[in-house]
Parts: structure tokens; C-alpha cells; sequence
């Protein structure tokens, strides 16, 4: 996306200003929609990557590798699709390996790729889960997503420090009882 927007839509952030009671012409306001626009194209990046550009997979380093990787605490910002309010928290995600081992940032980058869309929170941690279940293929893979959501703490019932959490669950950690206790065990659950 380029840093040049298009007259049309300047004139929509200004409109969108005024609908809202404000006057777009008043000194505070006058580049805003650019800023608006510029905002939105970093919070919405996600759009512009893939998984699989982000996934490097290394089978030098897996040998003998068949205990839980696990990268928690990972920010979450995004925007709920409903009512583009944002919502944040956190993501917990870990994976048991088959011969193969992911760079541990490409966890944090790949949680932020779909993160950086208008999302659902459920949809959010499913697609972060279906990633690296597709292009690591590991034996199980687990995601857990906390967050606290401005559509219900800001507007609506008003509910404030609320927190949804949300899970996907992939192979061995779905299946087996032991190993699933230890992923949430070991994210503090």
C-alpha cells in the first residue's frame, strides 16, 4: 500500500469526521486523514502476508527434538470485525515437532499476520493454529488467545476488564490428556 491515498478516499475520512459532528477544516483535524488512512493500513497488514512467507521450516536443529516448543505471552492488537473496535491481549502457542522446527519469531509473526485483519477472536485462533499445523505439520499443536475486547468494554453492556479466551487445538495435544495438561500447564492454566 502506498504512502500516496487517493483523493476519494481523503474525502471519506473527512466525511466519515464530519459525520460524527466534527469539522474537518478545523487546524487539529487537517491531516488526519492521512494519518486515518496510514493507520489503517499498518493495522490491517495482515492482509498483505502469507503463512507461508513467514514459516521457515529447519530440520537441522530437530534431531532428537520431541518435547513441546511453546513462545507465550505474545501481544495481540486487532480489530474486531463487527464493530472495528480493537481488542488485545495475549497469544500462547506451542507445538510438539515431527523432524521439523519453526525460527521461534516466526511464531510471534505469524500470530501478528492474522492479528493484523478484521477478525473474530474464535476465526483468530483457529487460522494461527491451521498455520502451523499445515506448513510445519508437527505431531500437535496448541493456541490459546486471551483478550479484552473494546466492543463490549467501551460500548454496548460496558463491561470492562472482561477477557475472552479462546483455544485451538491440533493433533497429539488434542488427543492425548497428558500432553494437553502440560501446554496448559506450562502457560501458567
Amino acid at each position: 500500500m502506498s504512502n500516496t491515498h487517493r483523493p476519494e478516499d481523503l474525502d471519506l475520512v473527512r466525511r466519515l469526521l464530519a459525520y460524527v459532528g466534527e469539522d474537518p477544516d478545523r487546524e487539529g483535524l487537517q491531516e488526519t486523514p492521512e494519518r486515518f488512512l496510514k493507520a489503517w493500513a499498518e493495522y490491517t497488514r495482515g492482509y498483505r502476508e502469507r503463512p507461508e512467507d513467514i514459516l521457515k521450516v529447519f530440520e537441522d536443529g530437530a534431531q532428537k527434538v520431541d518435547e513441546m516448543v511453546i513462545v507465550r505471552d505474545i501481544p495481540v492488537y486487532s480489530l474486531c470485525e463487527h464493530h472495528l473496535a480493537p481488542f488485545f491481549g495475549h497469544a500462547y502457542v506451542g507445538y510438539v515437532p515431527d523432524r521439523r522446527i519453526v525460527g521461534l519469531s516466526k511464531i510471534s509473526r505469524v500470530v501478528e499476520m492474522f492479528a493484523r485483519r478484521l477478525q473474530v477472536q474464535e476465526r483468530l485462533t483457529n487460522q494461527i493454529a491451521d498455520a502451523f499445523d499445515t506448513h510445519l505439520q508437527p505431531l500437535g499443536v496448541a493456541v490459546v488467545i486471551e483478550c479484552r475486547h473494546m466492543c463490549m468494554e467501551s460500548r454496548g453492556v460496558r463491561h470492562t476488564g472482561t477477557a475472552t479466551v479462546t483455544s485451538a487445538l491440533r493433533g497429539s495435544i488434542k488427543t492425548n490428556t497428558d500432553t494437553r495438561r502440560e501446554f496448559l500447564s506450562l502457560i501458567g492454566r
